[in-house]
């Protein structure tokens, strides 16, 4: 087997457009030419064995997004973890779950909850690891103090997902400079937006030295540290699932007036903080400890099918191929992006029993 490549690189694989497996094979396609991996999203562990006929084939590395309802403080939360560990620790690199407001208002409970679980996971040879998704909107302290205080748990580590560090943040301030007012409620049709425009531009450029700061925090303890990585602002519009962010790097935000002269407003990354980030997070930790996942969603655009064509040569109506095209040539945009930072990414080939190498390889 070859040296595997660092940092991680992994994409959102996830059905999110109507269609059959033909989709998956899409994705499997692109993701293995661009050799990087899969961050899954399985339901059950019969979803993840569906999931896995898709992996991408140069790259044998993948981590698990599990649902977002499993608690690390409730049994029933631990043995799902565990089950799925115990599943996929041959070739995982790890397993996400998001975090819990306990972090803040029970922080000896969930840490004793850390504690646990990692023990569980050292008594499994070889285990992937925990990632702790910033995700129900903590104050960032809070989110660091707890992973200080587990510095010593070797499996259980941090999963910085820059877009809700950042749309947190910013309705933290806009709240203090407008009590009772969601930054994200508004939208370029707000009719009051005008006025408020240099408050919303002031408090979304807040993001990046949030997450600069959160970086530096939880990287000085020497911990493996998992990226979800997606743009976003207060008053995007695009998400079908209706957030601001898990947006392209690349994106940007129209205004239905002018603001200091421009028509768009800047996003609270863009390819210059994406820079920034991975450079921060390089200088803070060795690349063998870092992994990074595009966690970009379609959007309601279209991409011909071209060399990928014949997947779909039975399909009448192929405009859903054409959006997942679209979509996954948006997220292999944003990895050039992040390989100009990382190096080429370069992942390993596999042989898995019964799987097509359908590149030939």
């Amino acid at each position: 087997m070859a040296e595997l490549n660092n940092p991680l690189r992994l994409g959102m694989f996830r059905p999110q457009i109507e269609g059959d497996h033909h989709l998956m094979e899409l994705a499997q396609r692109r993701y293995s030419e661009a050799k990087i991996g899969a961050e899954f999203y399985p339901t059950s562990l019969e979803d993840l064995q569906a999931s896995l006929e898709f992996r991408p084939l140069t790259e044998r590395r993948y981590t698990l997004h599990l649902p977002r309802h499993l608690r690390l403080t409730e049994r029933q939360g631990i043995n799902t973890i565990m089950a799925f560990a115990e599943r996929a620790r041959s070739d995982a690199y790890g397993l996400i779950i998001h975090d819990q407001w306990e972090m803040a208002t029970k922080p000896q409970e969930y840490v004793q909850a850390i504690r646990g679980i990692n023990n569980a996971l050292l008594k499994l040879e070889p285990s992937p690891y925990l990632f702790i998704e910033y995700a129900v909107g903590l104050e960032v302290s809070n989110y660091v103090a707890v992973f200080e205080a587990v510095q010593e748990c070797e499996r259980v580590s941090a999963c910085l997902d820059i877009g809700h560090i950042g749309i947190r943040k910013a309705q933290l301030l806009y709240g203090q400079l407008h009590p009772g007012v969601d930054v994200c409620q508004l939208k370029p049709t707000t009719p009051k937006l005008p006025a408020m425009m240099q408050d919303v531009v002031t408090v979304t450029a807040m993001a990046l030295p949030t997450v600069l700061q959160v970086i530096q925090g939880i990287g000085r303890l020497d911990k493996p540290l998992h990226f979800h990585l997606h743009d976003g602002h207060p008053l995007s519009t695009f998400s079908i699932y209706g957030v601001c962010d898990h947006l392209s790097f690349y994106h940007e935000i129209h205004l239905p007036f002018a603001h200091n002269g421009q028509f768009t407003v800047p996003l609270m990354y863009g390819p210059a903080g994406l820079r920034e980030i991975i450079r921060t997070a390089l200088r803070v930790l060795p690349s063998k400890k870092l992994s990074f996942m595009l966690e970009i969603q379609p959007q309601d655009q279209h991409l011909e099918l071209g060399r990928y064509a014949e997947l779909f040569k039975n399909w009448q109506d192929k405009r859903n191929a054409e959006q997942m095209n679209a979509w996954l040539e948006t997220v292999l945009l944003n990895l050039r992006l992040l390989n100009e930072e990382c190096g080429p990414a370069g992942g390993t080939m596999f042989d898995s029993k019964g799987m097509q190498n359908s590149l030939g390889l």
